[in-house]
């Protein structure tokens, strides 16, 4: 997990998206609050990217989830639903499906997330397919990096495959899912892991609170 720390801005850009994290949570997070989780948001994901095209808007999207996360830990009012955390190594795969899987079965009850304790690039391109394939919307979803906001938010945090790089913060229910790692695998193994991890969907369900 990061703790957040000050880099430089590496483009004016972050500062309109700072501008606009800080209005959308003015009166809750100081400015510089809202710029330094920026700024790290941007430095975690340039680390592992491929391409920076579209990096200042995908600091900006995790930075405001890292934020919502912060309120609701704080015990901000109305800060939001139950949260759901899902996390695996890269962000790539598992905690994806889970993710995705979650949020169209939940319709609305939760707030779910997913992070990686070493994100990779990009979403696994199967992983998409699979996912689409059984009605779940992928969206905008990309590797995240797994920072403390997030996890001290979660409700219910549910690893799959990290080991000891997954933490554990007291107090929360922690979930551990054995699946396989879909990471290179054919479509029809990839459709396997899916269609496991909703069994464990439907389990988890069970454990929500009603709409």
């Amino acid at each position: 997990m990061s703790s957040p720390t000050t880099p430089a801005l590496p483009d004016q850009r972050l500062a309109a998206g700072a501008a606009r994290l800080a209005n959308r949570h003015e009166g809750t997070f100081s400015p510089e609050t809202v710029m330094r989780l920026l700024a790290d948001s941007y430095t975690q994901l340039a680390a592992a990217a491929h391409v920076r095209t579209h990096l200042i808007v995908l600091a900006e999207r995790l930075a405001g989830e890292r934020l919502d996360a912060l309120a609701q830990s704080e015990g901000v009012p109305g800060a939001g639903l139950p949260r759901v955390l899902f996390v695996c190594s890269h962000n790539a795969g598992r905690s994806q499906i889970a993710a995705a899987l979650l949020t169209r079965r939940a319709a609305g009850r939760v707030e779910v997330s997913s992070a990686g304790t070493a994100p990779a690039a990009e979403v696994e391109p199967l992983v998409v397919q699979v996912l689409v394939e059984a009605g779940a919307d992928i969206g905008h979803a990309y590797p995240k990096p797994l920072t403390d906001e997030v996890v001290q938010a979660a409700d219910i945090v549910v690893t799959m495959g990290c080991g000891d790089a997954c933490p554990v913060v007291p107090g929360h229910r922690y979930l551990d899912w054995p699946v396989a790692d879909p990471e290179g695998g054919p479509i029809a193994v990839v459709r396997q892991i899916r269609d496991e991890i909703d069994a464990h969907i439907t389990k988890l369900l069970a454990l929500l609170p009603p709409a």
